[in-house]
């Protein structure tokens, strides 16, 4: 089987190999062997890098590669080394073993993002083993930690260790480039703007007793009105510039008014769950953790919620979330980190448009928010304007959207040789 899988198929099978699930607060089985391989694959091309832990086994690869025209301000190309946990029994393959079915790479991370990585490093080997060199210059980071925040990763290099991103600014990663159907017609979204981050914790106290009394003080009581008030909200619509441009041009490509952009992202199948969540604000409740014993009514319950604000419009988000679940219950944020909005304009967004048209010609590429959030957060400190942009050619019946964080993730392999190209063009022509 290996023989007859592409350079970028191995490398990213390699990767989906080597563990690196992370649960966040810290628990991690770390990103030491995938940046051990990933320093082999550069060494082999002759490029150096830097291994950076930020805590043992959390670590970080980051190199620096010249272009032919050193006056240009420097490119950070990253992905990042962890997954999210895999739970075996729910899926339909071994989520650690890189199995190749169906003409699709199946496994953890196919998606998010070692198949980016994958393509990164390859594009990098081609350019450079024809002797050639990218138009800028480079800085290419692959980190710890983006699944729990880049606390451990993008986050604590920038912060401590500016000096590896000094000259760039701009960068390329995940979640970006990818293609949708609209109305028969293949198109592209390419990710200029990403949703804050706000993980808020709520904490309900009452009296502690025994679960055979009449109490009215009950904390997981409480919590539970809190929760399902959080839950049931429904967040307006609220265009940003870049969700405006989106929904008039998928609109007019659709042959219909933008008048009702849930209605427009309707028609998108399965990516629209990814689109609709860009018009407004979301919270979702994720996990709950109340009580120890059965017949013991607890004094303290708590909930996590997953709050994704639109870019500069964290602290109304969270105002609201203090006025649903009433004074009675404490709001604690967690984590927080900023949104991001670039502009759909500029040179690095027409040489992305120009390498995907070189590839896949006539079709349109849309801005798009990401609902989510990636390691251009943490990079934006420096002043970096980050987009995303992870080429791949995609069809019709893959539901994308699921495959992140989902079961039995997986990408086509075809997809992966498209990214490849189109990436190994961006990084000669821009």
């Amino acid at each position: 089987m290996t023989d007859r899988l592409t350079r970028t198929a191995q490398i990213a099978r390699d990767l989906i190999r080597i563990d690196t699930q992370n649960w966040g607060g810290g628990r991690s089985n770390g990103e030491a062997d995938a940046a051990a391989y990933v320093t082999e694959v550069l060494t082999a091309m002759g490029v150096a890098s830097e291994t950076v832990e930020s805590a043992p086994g959390r670590a970080s690869v980051v190199a620096r590669i010249e272009g032919e025209d050193p006056s240009l301000p420097l490119l950070v190309v990253h992905g990042h080394l962890d997954v999210v946990p895999a739970d075996a029994s729910e899926w339909s393959v071994d989520p650690f073993a890189g199995e190749i079915r169906d003409g699709l790479l199946w496994g953890r991370g196919a998606v998010d993002m070692k198949q980016m990585d994958a393509m990164i490093l390859v594009a990098l080997e081609r350019i450079l083993a024809s002797g050639r060199r990218p138009r800028r210059g480079l800085v290419i980071a692959f980190f710890a930690d983006e699944e729990a925040g880049g606390v451990y990763g993008a986050q604590w290099l920038v912060r401590n260790h500016p000096e590896l991103f000094a000259g760039a600014t701009e960068a390329i990663s995940e979640v970006g480039g990818y293609s949708i159907d609209v109305a028969g017609q293949r198109a592209y979204l390419l990710q200029t703007a990403e949703k804050a981050l706000q993980w808020i914790l709520l904490r309900a106290r009452g009296t502690a007793a025994h679960g055979s009394q009449h109490m009215r003080d009950n904390a997981v009581t409480r919590l539970a009105r809190a929760v399902a008030a959080v839950g049931a909200h429904e967040f307006p619509v609220e265009y940003t510039d870049t969700t405006r441009e989106l929904f008039a041009r998928l609109a007019e490509l659709q042959g219909m008014e933008d008048d009702d952009p849930d209605a427009v992202a309707e028609q998108l199948g399965t990516v629209s769950r990814f689109l609709r969540s860009s018009l407004r604000h979301t919270a979702n409740p994720t996990m709950l953790d109340a009580g120890y014993k059965h017949n013991v009514i607890p004094s303290v319950a708590e909930a996590r919620i997953d709050m994704r604000p639109l870019p500069g419009r964290e602290q109304e988000a969270l105002d609201t979330i203090r006025a649903l679940v009433g004074d009675d219950i404490e709001v604690e944020l967690v984590h927080g980190d900023v949104g991001l909005e670039q502009p759909f304009s500029g040179a690095l967004v027409e040489a992305m448009t120009a390498a995907i048209g070189r590839h896949d010609p006539g079709a349109p590429v849309l801005p798009y928010m990401l609902s989510g959030g990636t390691d251009n957060k943490p990079l934006s400190e420096l002043g970096i304007a980050g987009y995303g942009f992870a080429p791949l050619r995609l069809t019709p019946d893959l539901d994308f959207a699921a495959m992140f964080h989902g079961v039995d993730e997986r990408v086509p392999l075809e997809a992966l040789e498209f990214g490849t190209d189109v990436l190994e063009d961006l990084l000669l022509t821009y």
